[in-house]
């Protein structure tokens, strides 16, 4: 698997798209197909037939999955950067903001 830049958990701002300049926090990541599911970001409406968990049926608004490519990490100071991989003191490998350099 490769090793992608954003995580379960974090908050992201959207590049582009329909949806971008918004952020939300990442809910699922799938690796295999290089997307992330973010919370409130890219809804669609999609059609439902009745079943036993949803007897009336019709149209549901959810999350679709957004490239990683079009998605960047917010820090805890709020400002969106690239980041990149340290190793820190205690030798273990910790994300950084290329723009503030503080620890994600």
């Amino acid at each position: 698997m490769p090793k992608l830049h954003i995580k379960k958990g974090d908050t992201v701002k959207v590049l582009s798209g329909g949806s971008k300049g918004s952020t939300g926090v990442v809910t699922s990541v799938l690796t295999k197909k290089d997307r992330a599911i973010v919370e409130g970001v890219n809804m669609i409406k999609k059609h439902t037939k009745p079943s036993a968990a949803n007897p009336q049926g019709g149209i549901v608004e959810k999350e679709a999955p957004i490239h990683i490519s079009n998605l960047m990490v917010v820090d805890a100071n709020g400002v969106a950067s690239r980041t990149e991989r340290k190793r820190n003191e205690q030798g273990k490998l910790v994300r950084y903001s290329k723009k503030t350099g503080e620890a994600i």
